[in-house]
């Protein structure tokens, strides 16, 4: 076989090559349909994916800012602490029953020596945390998620219950 019967055959099936890829080409975008169908079904599927992700949304979110957020008024400012609502949630739990030492609300014996010592200690105690004779009192009694405003207003709180 002389060069030039091999480039002509050579030749031949490349262009043939180039039709079938051309004509595949064309059957494919026949079969898949026009963008109007591809953007309904994507539509549809967008659709789903909302849904789903309604059904799966966690009941609550966790949102953790910053001082500085909260400062430059990103996240408003909570409202002046709120010595109750923090003994609700979180020295009840340890406050209610005297776990570990702990004097309970209202019981006035308990809480004449601790006001004796004046606030200044008990916030103390109370914010960065203490161990003595009488029990143990964790750092803003376990929750350190509470500011310093907020366990002096549940220790005056509960100075209040005890006087």
């Amino acid at each position: 076989m002389t060069d030039r019967a091999f480039l002509k055959t050579f030749s031949g099936l490349l262009a043939a090559l180039v039709a079938l890829t051309v004509i595949i080409f064309v059957v494919a975008q026949m079969v898949s349909g026009s963008s109007k169908a591809k953007t309904k079904v994507a539509k549809v599927a967008a659709q789903a994916d909302s849904e789903m992700l309604a059904r799966i949304k966690p009941v609550g979110e966790l949102v953790v800012a910053s001082a500085a957020t909260v400062a430059n008024g990103v996240i408003p400012a909570a409202k002046a602490a709120d010595g109750k609502g923090t003994y609700d949630k979180a020295c009840m739990a340890c406050h209610a029953a005297g776990v570990a030492g702990a004097p309970k609300l209202g019981d006035k014996a308990a809480w004449k020596d601790r006001i004796a010592q004046g606030n200044d200690t008990m916030y103390g105690h109370a914010i960065k945390g203490f161990q003595g004779k009488k029990g143990f009192m964790p750092a803003k009694g376990g929750n350190a998620s509470l500011s310093d405003a907020d366990v002096k207003a549940a220790v005056d709180y509960m100075v209040s219950q005890g006087k």
